[in-house]
């Protein structure tokens, strides 16, 4: 990665016979090769850059973009809360351009895969071009369709899911999540959250959290070191939780805010089963409340 003095990236696979321009000038990989990481080198019209290697955070953001990319600080965060290691096998739907694809085949590489599914041939193409440049083509199993068919693996060990309805494919999850297994997904809005939820209900999951990253860089002069003017606030929601035995008892599993919003709605209706009982006895009296 070419680093400059205004604090421009520029990530490149470096070839004997091929020329990065940048708006210093171009910078010939020939006169590249060789040299240390850190240390110092020019381009053709004499201006300065540093040669680091890059990390995951500067692979992600360069990658051609054919659809929203989920950003780096959220991508690191599930990669984490998946616990994806070498060998991991793990299923994500939808790939989009291939940035969490990246960070995932990232974790689990050599010994492990990813499984992802696309649905658009052009966000398809895309990610495809991204993972074989940087070399993790081998490591990930791509599959254009939809996946209302279900996963193309079983028994994995996560899954991670980036659609519009992640509810209307819990079914298929549990087919695909090893029992134990760890979910993930990002929403953009509260009500599709809200539907994720009592979508878990209904086919078994626990040990559910909903989380929200927020990013706030500083500036970084000793001698007026404060907040950056900017920061990345809310980029989606972030929901987790465990595929459980279909036998267990989830409400003993559930959390206990969880827990009282269940007793509060029984405790209503057993209100409203006793108005409703006396209106029926006694229909000339006014019920209380």
């Amino acid at each position: 990665m070419l680093f400059t003095s205004d604090y421009k990236r520029y990530v490149l696979r470096v070839h004997p016979a091929e020329t990065t321009h940048t708006h210093l000038g171009a910078f010939v990989h020939s006169t590249l090769i060789g040299s240390a990481w850190g240390a110092t080198v020019r381009s053709q019209k004499g201006h300065e850059a540093l040669l680091l290697r890059p990390s995951l955070t500067d692979i992600i953001q360069s990658l051609k973009r054919g659809a929203q990319m989920i950003y780096p600080k959220d991508a690191a965060y599930i990669v984490h809360r998946l616990s994806l290691c070498s060998g991991s096998r793990v299923v994500e739907a939808g790939t989009g351009s291939g940035g969490l694809t990246t960070a995932l085949a990232w974790a689990v590489m050599p010994a492990g895969r990813v499984y992802t599914h696309e649905v658009r041939a052009d966000f398809y193409q895309v990610a495809r071009d991204n993972l074989d440049r940087l070399g993790l083509l081998p490591f990930v199993s791509m599959h254009l369709g939809d996946i209302e068919a279900g996963f193309q693996a079983q028994e994995v060990d996560a899954l991670f899911l980036d659609v519009r309805e992640p509810w209307r494919y819990l079914p298929q999850v549990r087919i695909a999540l090893r029992q134990g297994g760890f979910f993930a997904c990002l929403l953009p809005t509260a009500n599709q959250v809200i539907a994720l939820l009592h979508g878990f209900d209904r086919h078994h999951f626990a040990d559910v959290s909903v989380e929200e990253l927020i990013l706030r860089p500083y500036k970084v002069a000793p001698d007026r070191f404060r907040p950056d003017d900017t920061r990345i606030g809310h980029t989606g929601y972030l929901i987790f939780a465990r595929c459980i035995d279909p036998g267990e008892d989830l409400a003993r599993w559930q959390r206990p805010e969880r827990q009282r919003y269940e007793a509060r709605l029984r405790a209503q209706a057993e209100l409203k089963e006793q108005h409703s009982e006396q209106k029926e006895r006694y229909p000339q009296l006014p019920l209380p409340g």
